[in-house]
C-alpha cells in the first residue's frame, strides 16, 4: 500500500474547504443560506480592468508562456502604485516580484529561507496558511499572542523573553485579519527594530491596506525596512480580483532574486491578459477606493447591528473587510456558528480557525450585499 508523505499528516484540510461542503449541501437541500463567512469580494473589478483583459485575450500572440518575473510594465505599475499611495520607493527591475496571488508568496518566501528545524513566529489569531506552510516545510511554528487590550499588536517584551535563536521569519499582517486592527507606522518601526536586533525577517502581509482605511500604509515607509523586511500585497481585495490570482512581493534585490529562483521552478508565469488587467487596476485613482469603502462602510453598519442583536460586541475603529465579534462569556465559537447556521441559515466563521486566541470570537465578512445582511437581521 502506497503511503502518504509525513508532511500530509502535519496539516489539516483548510477549514473553508471542509465547512463549505456542509454549507453547499444545505444549499442543495433548498436552505436559504446567507454566507457571511468568506472574504471573497462580491463586487466586480473596474470596467477598464475587464476591458484590458478582453482586449489582450483577443490578440493571437497573447497566449504563450510569460516571463517568470512578470512583464516589465506590470512591475513598473506596482512601483508607481507604491510611490503614489504609500510614498515608498521600489525598483521595478529588482525589488518587485509579481505573484499568482499573494498566498503562493507565503510558500515561496518560506521555501527560500526555511530549513527543517527552523522556527517561524506566527500571530495568534492570524492567517492559518502561515502555520500550514511552516509545517509542510518541516519548520516549527511559534505562536505569539495578540490581545485586544494591546490593540492586537505584538507584545515585544514577551517576545524577547523567548529563545529566538532559531527563528528565521516573523509573519505580521496589518490591517490585521481577522481582528481588523489598523496598521500603524510606530508599530512598523518597532517591528523593523526587532527584526534587525534578532536577525529575523519581518514578512508583512498587506492585502487589506485600502479597505475601510483612509490612509493606507506599507512597512516600506519605515527607513531601513528593506534591510530586514519583505511585503506581500494583492489585488484580490483592493481591486475585487480575488479569482484572478494576482499579487506581488517586494523586498531587497538579493532576496527577490533568491525567491525568484524558487518560484521559477513552480510555475510558468501569469497569463498576459491578467497582467494587463492588473496594470489597469493599479492605475485607478483614489475615487475607486472611496467608492469601494462607501459600500463596505454601509455594510459594516448593518453587520454591527446584526452583532448587537446576536448579543455580541465588537470594536469599531477597525479596517479590512471583516467584523470581529466577541461572544458572551462561556460560549463556544463552534457551537455558536453551528447554531446560527442550522437555526437561521446564516454562516459565519468561528474564531478558533485563526488560532487558540480566536476562541470566543466569530468573524463576519462584509462581502455580502446589503439586502442579504438586512435579511439576516430580520431572521434574528
Amino acid at each position: 500500500m502506497v503511503s502518504f508523505s509525513k508532511r500530509v499528516a502535519q496539516v489539516e484540510e483548510y477549514y473553508f474547504s471542509k465547512k463549505l461542503k456542509e454549507v453547499n449541501q444545505l444549499i442543495a437541500e433548498g436552505k436559504p443560506i446567507i454566507n457571511m463567512g468568506i472574504g471573497s469580494p462580491d463586487l466586480p473589478p473596474h470596467l477598464t480592468v475587464v476591458e484590458a483583459l478582453y482586449k489582450t485575450a483577443s490578440l493571437p500572440k497573447s497566449h504563450g508562456y510569460q516571463n517568470y518575473q512578470g512583464i516589465p510594465a506590470l512591475r513598473k505599475a506596482f512601483a508607481e502604485f507604491y510611490f503614489k499611495f504609500y510614498q515608498a520607493s521600489l525598483l521595478p527591475q529588482t525589488e518587485i516580484l509579481p505573484l499568482i496571488g499573494s498566498k503562493e508568496g507565503i510558500m515561496h518566501v518560506s521555501m527560500t529561507f526555511l530549513n527543517e528545524g527552523d522556527e517561524v513566529l506566527i500571530p495568534d489569531p492570524g492567517y492559518p496558511t502561515y502555520t500550514s506552510v511552516a509545517k509542510l516545510l518541516g519548520a516549527s511554528p511559534i505562536y505569539y499572542s495578540l490581545k485586544a487590550e494591546n490593540k492586537w499588536y505584538p507584545d515585544f517584551k514577551e517576545l524577547e523573553k523567548q529563545d529566538l535563536s532559531k527563528v528565521k521569519i516573523m509573519w505580521v499582517n496589518y490591517p490585521h485579519m481577522p481582528t481588523g486592527a489598523k496598521a500603524d507606522l510606530h508599530l512598523f518601526q518597532k517591528l523593523i527594530a526587532f527584526g534587525k536586533k534578532y536577525n529575523i525577517i519581518i514578512a508583512h502581509d498587506n492585502p487589506y491596506s485600502f479597505i475601510l482605511e483612509d490612509n493606507p500604509k506599507s512597512i516600506f515607509q519605515i527607513e531601513g525596512s528593506k534591510e530586514i523586511a519583505l511585503e506581500l500585497n494583492s489585488l484580490s481585495k483592493t481591486s475585487n480580483m480575488a479569482g484572478w490570482r494576482i499579487g506581488m512581493l517586494a523586498g531587497k534585490a538579493e532576496w527577490i532574486q533568491a525567491i525568484t529562483k524558487v518560484k521559477s521552478n513552480m510555475d510558468s508565469g501569469m497569463f498576459l491578459g491578467i497582467q494587463e488587467g492588473a496594470i489597469a487596476a493599479l492605475a485607478l485613482g483614489g475615487d475607486w477606493y472611496q467608492q469601494l469603502n462607501k459600500t463596505y462602510s454601509e455594510r459594516r453598519k448593518l453587520v454591527w447591528d446584526l452583532v448587537e442583536k446576536l448579543g455580541m460586541s465588537c470594536e469599531k475603529d477597525t479596517a479590512g473587510m471583516f467584523v470581529w465579534a466577541k461572544l458572551p462569556e462561556g460560549q463556544s465559537s463552534d457551537q455558536f456558528v453551528d447554531s446560527l447556521l442550522y437555526t437561521y441559515h446564516i454562516f459565519v466563521t468561528p474564531g478558533h480557525v485563526f488560532g487558540k486566541a480566536g476562541e470566543g470570537y466569530v468573524r463576519f465578512s462584509l462581502c455580502v450585499h446589503e439586502k442579504a445582511i438586512q435579511e439576516a437581521i430580520n431572521r434574528i
